[in-house]
Parts: C-alpha cells; sequence; structure tokens
C-alpha cells in the first residue's frame, strides 16, 4: 500500500486546527462593493437540497439557512432514478418560504446541482424521470462510444476523467433505446429546473463541461463528435456563462413562490461554485471539495491534454470566469454515509450505528487501519453494503479487514485522506503548477479527523472552510451580476477569506 505522502519539506508547526471557523452568518469588511442586496441559493446536493439567502454588500456576506430537503433516489423497474418532481416541489417551497422571509428582497436566485445527469423533453413535456448517475446501466454506453472513440481519443477531444455515467456515455444508451429520436431538447438538472422556473432553455458552461459533449479548447458544443454518435446537436441548449440572467419565474411559479424572482445562471455545477468560494486569493493552492465526492484538484489558465493527465484518470472541467479545474474525482464521504445507512438497516440491534458525531468520536480514538483501501474500487459505486465490501476488499488482498463500526469509520478516513493526498501530488506533478496550502471546503471540512489525516498525509497543511462553500460561491456570482460585488475571483475569494476564516491544520511528523 502507499505510504504517507511528506509533500515538501516544511518547518513544523503546531498539530491539529489553529484558529476559528467563521459560522454561517459571519460579516467580514470587504472592498469592491457598491450596495446591499440578498439572493437566493438553490443548492443541491446527491443526498439533500436546500435554499439559503446570502447578504451581500457594504462589508457584508452573511448567509441564512432558508429550508433543507431529502433528495432520495427512487428505484423502478428500470433502474435507479432521480426524484425530479420532488426536487422541483421543494425548491418551490423553499423559495416561497425565502421570500415570506425577506418579502421583496431577493435581487435573484440561482441553481447549482450534480454533474451529468439531465433530462429529456419533447416541447415542454419530460420524456420519463432522469436517471441517477449510480444506475448500472451506463456500462452499455461505455463500449458503444469505444466503438467510434477509443479512451486516448476521447481524452483528447473532450479532456474528461473517465467515469462510465459521464453524459456521453448515458446518451449512448438512450440513442440504443430509440428515446432520442423522441427528444428534441437536453437539459441538464439545474438547467432542467431553471426551464421550469422561467420556460426558458440554456446550458450554462461549467457543467456543459462535464458533459463530455464540449470542446474546453474553445467552450462550444463538440459537433463532429455528435454527428459521430449520432446525437443531433439541436438536442442541446444554447451555451451561456455563468452570471447570466435567465429570465423572471413564470406566472405558474410566481404563484407558489409570491413574486416573479430573477433567475440568474451560476457556476451550476456545484464544483465550480465551490471553488469560487476558495478562501484564497492567491494561487498556489489545491482544494478538496468534500461532500458525497471528494473533488480534488488546481484551478488553472489552461486545460492539461497530457497522456499523463489521461492514465492518472484528471479531468479538465470549467471554472467560472474561464478557469479551468483540473480535478479527480475520488469517492468521498458517500463511503461514511451509506456505511451508516447500512449498520441503521441491519437487523440486529446490537449493530445498529450511533450518532454519526458519536461514531467520528469512537474512530478517532481507535487505531489507525494497518493499511488503507482503495476507495475508488468500482464495488464502492451502488448503494448497499459498503461495510461488507470492505471487508471484502480486505480479504482479497490478504489483509485484516474492521471489525466494528468504529474500526470501518476510521478506516474510510484515512483512506480518503491518503486518496485526497495522492490526488493531490499527483496534479502537483502532472501540472507543473506549486501548491502551498490545500483548502478543505463542504461538509467534509466539519470533519476534524479527516482532515487532519490528509493534511498527516499529504504534508500540506490543510485550510477547513466554508463548509457551506457551493452556496457561497453561488451567491457571489449572483452578487455580482447584481452589482452588489465588483471585480474578478479575487475580489469575490477576498470576501470569503474575511467572512469565513478557516480553521488550519499543520501536518505531524
Amino acid at each position: 500500500m502507499s505510504s504517507p505522502a511528506t509533500g515538501r519539506p516544511r518547518t513544523p508547526g503546531p498539530a491539529g486546527p489553529v484558529g476559528p471557523v467563521g459560522p454561517v452568518g459571519s460579516v467580514g469588511s470587504v472592498g469592491s462593493v457598491t450596495s446591499v442586496g440578498t439572493v437566493a441559493a438553490v443548492d443541491l446536493g446527491a443526498t439533500s437540497g436546500r435554499v439559503i439567502l446570502g447578504t451581500v454588500g457594504n462589508g457584508e456576506l452573511r448567509l441564512r439557512h432558508v429550508s433543507r430537503f431529502a433528495n432520495d433516489p427512487v428505484q423502478l423497474a428500470d433502474g435507479l432514478h432521480w426524484n425530479i418532481l420532488e426536487i422541483y416541489r421543494q425548491v418551490l417551497n423553499g423559495l416561497a418560504d425565502a421570500e415570506r422571509q425577506s418579502p421583496g428582497a431577493i435581487a435573484s436566485v440561482g441553481i447549482d446541482s450534480w454533474a451529468v445527469d439531465y433530462g429529456l423533453l419533447r416541447g415542454k413535456s419530460l420524456l420519463g424521470v432522469p436517471y441517477h448517475y449510480r444506475d448500472e446501466r451506463t456500462a452499455a454506453g461505455v463500449t458503444s462510444v469505444h466503438k467510434h472513440f477509443t479512451a486516448a481519443e476521447l481524452y483528447g477531444r473532450n479532456g474528461l476523467q473517465h467515469l462510465p455515467f459521464n453524459t456521453v456515455f448515458q446518451l449512448a444508451c438512450e440513442k440504443d433505446s430509440g428515446l432520442l429520436d423522441v427528444a428534441d431538447r437536453l437539459l441538464l438538472i439545474p438547467d432542467l429546473l431553471g426551464f421550469w422556473l422561467t420556460g426558458k432553455a440554456v446550458a450554462e458552461r461549467t457543467n456543459a463541461s462535464t458533459t463530455g459533449l464540449l470542446n474546453p479548447r474553445d467552450g462550444s458544443w463538440d459537433s463532429e463528435l455528435l454527428a459521430t454518435l449520432g446525437i443531433s446537436g439541436t438536442l442541446l441548449a444554447g451555451l451561456v456563462d455563468a452570471g447570466t440572467p435567465v429570465g423572471p419565474l413564470t406566472d405558474q411559479a410566481a404563484s407558489v413562490v409570491g413574486r416573479a424572482l430573477e433567475v440568474v445562471t451560476v457556476g451550476s455545477h456545484d464544483t465550480a461554485s465551490a471553488v469560487v468560494a476558495v478562501p484564497n486569493t492567491g494561487r498556489d493552492f489545491a482544494y478538496i471539495s468534500c461532500g458525497t465526492w471528494g473533488l480534488v484538484g488546481l484551478e488553472l489558465d489552461e486545460p492539461v491534454f497530457s497522456d499523463a493527465a489521461r492514465q492518472a484518470n484528471f479531468t479538465n472541467e470549467g471554472g467560472v470566469d474561464g478557469r479551468i479545474r483540473f480535478l479527480h474525482n475520488v469517492m468521498g464521504l458517500w463511503l461514511l454515509s451509506e456505511s451508516v445507512r447500512s449498520w441503521d438497516r441491519a437487523a440486529n440491534s446490537s449493530q445498529r450505528s450511533s450518532n454519526l458525531e458519536q461514531l467520528l468520536a469512537e474512530a478517532e480514538a481507535a487505531p489507525a487501519p494497518p493499511a488503507v483501501f482503495d476507495v475508488d474500487d468500482p464495488r464502492f459505486m451502488a448503494p448497499g453494503d459498503i461495510p461488507g465490501r470492505i471487508a471484502g476488499w480486505y480479504a482479497e488482498h490478504d489483509l485484516p479487514a474492521p471489525s466494528t463500526p468504529p474500526q470501518v469509520v476510521r478506516a474510510i478516513i484515512e483512506s480518503l485522506a491518503q486518496a485526497f493526498a495522492d490526488t493531490v501530488l499527483k496534479a502537483v506533478r502532472i501540472a507543473g503548477t506549486p501548491v502551498e496550502v490545500i483548502h478543505f471546503m463542504g461538509g467534509g471540512a466539519q470533519n476534524r479527523l479527516l482532515c487532519q489525516a490528509t493534511a498527516d498525509r499529504s504534508g500540506l497543511p490543510v485550510l477547513a472552510g466554508p463548509v457551506e462553500a457551493t452556496a457561497v460561491g453561488n451567491i457571489l456570482v449572483q452578487a455580482r451580476t447584481a452589482g452588489l460585488v465588483e471585480g474578478g475571483l479575487a475580489e469575490m475569494r477576498e470576501l470569503v477569506v474575511r467572512a469565513f476564516p478557516p480553521v488550519r491544520y499543520e501536518p505531524r511528523a
């Protein structure tokens, strides 16, 4: 197994977290603002969604949670699907609550979500329930696409990490089923919800860049690839950048919400919004946006199409203001949350999990595993008995497996930290970009054990926070569109630095 990553030599600092973290609602002074206003962020994750109000301007960046709801997939006879109608209902209700809390004050609404998944429409009608990316049907799509383009050729066109659920592979499944012959529009999840809210169909570029159908060199749809795969170019909506006004709510949506709020595109891929909220105004940093997935990488000016990047399975996705998110998907906290669900489903009450906070405390007291496991092994992709699969991995490698829930949690934490550290150091080597610090954002930033283990195994300081990075980035792009913030990423990040000072974890020997 890999030994702990050491990183570059540096003067040792104190172990553990140092300094406060700004809570939701913290206030920091900042320049380049013109007035104070409020916007609403709809932030949709793979397990939950939320509506958050952000107040920005005159030295302020404040967040207020309005609503939170579960995002539970549905298993149907033909596979695993998103409950998109329930998501839309919850979005409308959340926006209605936001309008009641701040009547007449909301300048705009922005929507971000996970990537790659979509709805197919004919006219205004949705053709079936959108598939979940964890559905197993996509293997056939990979085979179909690779009949036309080898993995190396595909990487040379779109620069994307090979993931079997990339939109290009999902569409190959749709093509084989004949559904694409009926559809006349494809909209990724945030764009689909925006279409239902406004009646306007657009394709926001940061999320479009995750489909495998976009040319990252010029930011346009790859018409040659589409033609070769037999996908009509008219299926895809016109591309727009983050920060583009889409339009007001339809009369129908406004009747639920209470007012015809304006919808504005943001970095609609949630990681694109999260990277906007990196609390660092320099360039020599790596980031880990950690939730269901761990998105680990660098922010670059140009994509990297090298064979080394392809073999390491790094992706080049679009960022806000034309930046490139050079990153690799690591399995993330899915392993932990699905393990807890597995224990909760256990028939034997003695195997039922404690609450997550208690589990993490017990895991911190447990010894580190003698070896970490490969968190990106495909066996961990589908829902189910993750602890049993982890035990199976260890058994196949003739290694002692963790046996109790705290031991399993500790093994997950250490294995994720090793994967995060390895990915950062690979990114630095491949891109030739120096890194002085790792910014750890999203829900995982609250996991002290994971942050410290990542610092230890990478040899680099880890700065944890903001926890609501995706919502913060969503809010800042809207605020700039509304004239509440002026400037580029550096100016927006200066606001984040002052409003949400991160917790610092120094690497231990």
